[in-house]
């Protein structure tokens, strides 16, 4: 508890939160379960892209990330340019301000610090360097907890991301090609640590699989049209994933086998919806998911996943089924290194139907084996994400940190 004559620590949590991306809101969920655990007495609120949606599932106070409502809107007439040009002027001071009446704030997860998807130097990476480096200028610790980082070709964007990074005063990765990408950008990597994604130390909800649903595998789809250097490539590696995945999808319901459709963000519906049309049966279905406990939910009743995004994949693979990667970028080949199925990728941009097809009967096969190995990598995942915690309470709430330590082993680095 904290003494009636101290103020409790203000906690701010900043992000692309509460915007339709369920594995950002998930990184969320993980720290603040952290900070209810370990400090409780802290006073959270957010900087976030979904004010409004953070408040009503987190009951929180946020505030909008960008003053500029049109932010993440294309700007193509006079009026929508002004705004945004003004936008980013008002930011810079509506950010520093609110990270002074913070004593930490914490950018729970997500990839941060990589460019895997199209993205624009003046949108996120720019709210991202105004964060930090307000925090370097007020003396507010800011803390990349757990962050993605990846190789970035475009020079503005590769700039904004680097000092981002070292204006910091903490930082931990979800996997060791984001601190080699950082390295490789410039920045002093020798005292940050990697630790499994924050997603694995959410709980693991039941099977939502009705008895009558037997071999079910769900698809996790996505509306992926290569990454931000791809842009003049971008259809056509959006129409040879979807005609892949279309052909995999047909060739499971020709065999009986029924397939749960899923999804990560709302931008994926489009996907679904040209599936659904291109198959037309129904044995094809659509889950309904608002969190990541409802995907666990999902792929935990599944027999096998065969998934493109993410925090698809760490869903799968925290509910322990055996799970085949799309994958679109590094960071899910190493995720499922580290989970023990790295055998088991295909690339998201060249989707090969027979190939994947093989590679899947090849799971299923291996699939008590698989089992066993994705349970004694989840128990792992969650002792290194207890280190995480410890580490973060350490370097941000000192004087709290002999309180609220677990009592185990000194913390290690992967």
């Amino acid at each position: 508890m904290t003494p009636a004559n101290e103020r409790p620590v203000r906690v701010g949590v900043f992000g692309l939160l509460g915007s339709g991306n369920l594995g950002n809101d998930g990184s969320l969920e993980a720290v603040l379960g952290y900070l209810r655990d370990r400090h409780p007495e802290a006073a959270v609120d957010a900087l976030c892209g979904g004010p409004e949606a953070v408040t009503a599932r987190y009951g929180i106070p946020a505030t909008r990330l960008h003053w500029y409502r049109g932010e993440y809107r294309t700007a193509s007439r006079a009026g929508a340019i002004v705004g945004k040009g003004l936008g980013k002027l008002v930011d810079v001071f509506r950010t520093a301000s609110w990270v002074r009446g913070h004593d930490v704030v914490i950018v729970p997860g997500m990839g941060v610090l990589e460019a895997t998807l199209p993205l624009r130097p003046w949108g996120f990476p720019y709210a991202l360097f105004l964060l930090c480096a307000s925090g370097r200028l007020s003396g507010t610790k800011v803390a990349l907890v757990g962050v993605g980082a990846a190789p970035i070709g475009n020079r503005a964007t590769r700039t904004l991301v680097r000092w981002s990074a070292r204006l910091a005063a903490y930082r931990s990765y979800r996997d060791a090609p984001s601190r080699d990408a950082m390295r490789a950008m410039g920045v002093d990597t020798t005292r940050d640590e990697v630790h499994p994604d924050l997603a694995f130390s959410l709980p693991v909800p039941p099977a939502s699989t009705p008895p009558d649903a037997p071999g079910r595998v769900c698809v996790g789809v996505m509306a992926f049209h290569g990454s931000d250097d791809d842009r003049a490539r971008a259809e056509e590696i959006h129409r040879r994933y979807l005609d892949g995945t279309t052909r995999f999808v047909r060739t499971l319901v020709e065999e009986g086998r029924p397939v749960r459709l899923l999804t990560g963000d709302d931008v994926d519906a489009t996907v679904v919806a040209a599936i659904l049309d291109a198959v037309g049966s129904p044995l094809v279905t659509v889950a309904e998911t608002a969190s990541l406990a409802d995907l666990m939910k999902e792929t935990a009743g599944a027999e096998a996943v065969v998934a493109t995004r993410y925090h698809n994949l760490i869903c799968a693979l925290k509910a322990g089924t055996p799970t085949l990667a799309l994958s679109y970028a590094a960071k899910s080949e190493a995720l499922m290194a580290q989970m023990g199925l790295g055998t088991y990728c295909h690339p998201a941009r060249e989707v090969d139907a027979d190939r994947l097809l093989e590679q899947f009967q090849e799971l299923e096969k291996n699939s008590a084996d698989l089992r066993r190995t994705l349970a004694e990598h989840n128990q792992d995942a969650v002792r290194h994400l207890d280190r995480q915690f410890t580490a973060l309470t350490e370097a941000l709430f000192p004087a709290t940190a002999d309180v609220h330590a677990p009592a185990h082993a000194p913390r290690e680095t992967s």
